[in-house]
């Protein structure tokens, strides 16, 4: 091993550790990481700005760009305020269009800005129908999770995937998306068993309950809420037919972004501010310090490692899928994602290596297609993963901050109660689709 390889490996081990820990915000120990990769000469810093995924940080960008200037609309709320009346105080009812919406919204947006603006309104309703928040934040935690897997935009780890592979929102939508709505519906399901007792709640005037919900007073400014709308379903329309236009996904989130700032007459200064600059800077450092371990060629290693043990694409793709569930159930998912794209990059090389003299562009194109399953797997286990425990999402950990307020908190251990089993479940019903999809009917 040399000096250089010990260094890269160090790094990161030390960095990755100090994440985990959350002893130091992990976007200071990604950024120190990142420039003592370029001091001590494992990358130039060239290299180090080449290993930047720019397609990532555009996207997330231009996302966050459109979603600060669409929560100003209040139409989150009016949603909300919409299905606890149309609901008429059945605790059921609430807990199951509230998942699908947060699923639904999650897939679209992110979930975590999903979840920043759906959890409040819920503790809000609860408390005014005076039943325990408790389920409904445990469900949409989950939705939350399991609707982001559905889309490239959904969850930062399809972010990354997407980026790395090229795969396109409609590669995403057609291959995750039947495993996405299988999964939801049966953890509603469960959710509808565990919770029989706390669900059980009658209402002797539930008219008098809602008096002061009037979804008419919070939409405030109905040209915005309209541009907003029009602004989100051409971007939407863009990420599906994205490839076919010959453009990535960051330039289509741009374009919306840029386009509702004109629209909108919205204040810059304002947008940017609200621009999660630490998250993108930790991506930034994540890049550089996992480009320092491929640089040395530890990467390309630990990929011959793994296909000692099985060449088989869908024995691979599984343990893929497991690992990455437990993983992520405990660890960030970010990181760990981006730790593995290029693992599984080369992997898939090792597997469909380049026998009919293809150029590059072509032969990445063809390893890509060839090895899917991995891809999936990783998705898969990565975003639903991180419903088995309170820290396994960010999504869990703002969601827990908001029910510090009520009166039953999420804590690991009551969380873990719920989570765990059905994040098993989760995955349970993921190995069986990608043995089915890409191995029965392939």
């Amino acid at each position: 091993m040399t000096t250089q390889t010990i260094i890269a490996l160090s790094v990161f081990v030390i960095a990755y550790g100090l994440i985990i820990s959350e002893r130091i915000h992990r976007t200071k120990i990604a950024l120190l990481g990142a420039a003592l990769v370029v001091i001590f000469h494992v990358l130039t810093q060239k290299e180090a700005f080449s290993y930047i995924d720019f397609n990532t940080i555009g996207l997330l960008i231009g996302m966050m760009l459109l979603i600060s200037v669409i929560k100003e609309t209040g139409v989150f709320t009016y949603i909300a305020i919409v299905i606890t009346k149309k609901t008429e105080g059945d605790s059921w009812k609430i807990l199951l269009w509230f998942s699908i919406f947060t699923a639904v919204a999650s897939a679209l947006l992110d979930n975590v800005t999903t979840v920043l603006l759906i959890a409040p309104i819920t503790i809000l309703i609860a408390e005014m129908l005076d039943i325990s928040p408790f389920p409904f934040l445990v469900a949409e935690i989950l939705a939350s999770n399991i609707g982001g897997t559905a889309t490239l935009i959904g969850d930062p780890p399809n972010i990354l995937i997407g980026s790395a592979t090229d795969l396109t929102f409609l590669d995403f939508l057609v291959n995750l998306g039947p495993v996405v709505v299988i999964v939801l519906a049966v953890t509603l399901l469960l959710l509808r068993v565990l919770f029989r007792k706390d669900l059980k709640v009658e209402f002797v005037d539930f008219k008098k309950v809602i008096e002061g919900m009037d979804e008419t007073k919070v939409i405030k400014d109905r040209k915005l809420l309209v541009r907003s709308m029009i602004i989100l379903g051409v971007t939407m329309a863009g990420f599906i037919i994205h490839d076919y236009l010959g453009l990535k996904p960051a330039t289509v989130a741009m374009a919306g972004g840029s386009a509702l700032l004109v629209w909108s007459g919205t204040d810059i200064e304002k947008r940017f501010e609200e621009i999660e600059w630490t998250t993108l800077f930790f991506f930034i450092g994540l890049f550089v310090l996992v480009g320092g371990l491929e640089k040395v060629g530890l990467l390309e290693k630990l990929a011959n490692g793994v296909l000692s043990i099985s060449g088989n694409l869908i024995v691979l793709s599984l343990c893929i899928l497991w690992v990455s569930a437990i993983a992520s159930s405990f660890l960030d998912n970010i990181p760990f994602v981006a730790a593995m794209i290029p693992l599984l990059a080369k992997i898939s090389i090792a597997l469909f290596p380049n026998v009919d003299g293809l150029d590059e562009a072509a032969y990445a194109l063809y390893y890509i297609k060839q090895s899917q399953p991995l891809w999936w797997a990783l998705a898969l286990g990565a975003c639903m993963g991180g419903n088995g425990t309170l820290v396994g999402a960010s999504a869990n950990v703002v969601i827990a901050g908001f029910s510090e307020k009520t009166s039953s908190p999420l804590n690991f251990k009551n969380y873990l109660r719920y989570g765990f089993p059905l994040m098993i479940v989760s995955i349970v019903i993921s190995s069986a689709y990608l043995l089915v999809r890409y191995l029965f009917l392939k």
